[in-house]
């Protein structure tokens, strides 16, 4: 059986992107993270240490969009899902990057890349 947990929505300034402006000035990140895992053992004795606390984990996944800068986004949600994994009950990870304010000079609402990761 496995169980979810997902932080959606989180928000975090950071300088990614390949345009020396994006470096400078950097912009809005949005993160979404869904950690796949059986939390049957935290849920039967009610304890925390027996799944993820969605608490920390978002701060360490704001730690990562607000640290070293990437040219790609895809970079970024890879170090993202790499934090998830780095929780032993964790199966897998699926984790969206949302960069809304994309330079793109076109009217548009969103750019997503999503990736889905794996214990190896």
């Amino acid at each position: 059986m496995t169980d979810r947990i997902s932080v959606k929505g989180l928000r975090a300034r950071g300088r990614h992107g390949v345009l020396a402006a994006e470096r400078e000035l950097g912009q809005e990140f949005v993160v979404d993270a869904t950690l796949f895992l059986d939390t049957a053992a935290a849920a039967a004795g009610d304890d925390l240490t027996r799944t993820v606390h969605y608490g920390e984990l978002a701060q360490d996944l704001v730690k990562v969009v607000e640290g070293e800068p990437v040219n790609l986004i895809e970079t970024l949600a890879q170090r993202l899902a790499d934090v998830c994994l780095a929780r032993e009950q964790v199966l897998s990870a699926e984790v969206s990057v949302h960069k809304p304010a994309a330079p793109i000079p076109l009217p548009f609402d969103d750019v997503i890349v999503t990736i889905t990761r794996s214990r190896a």
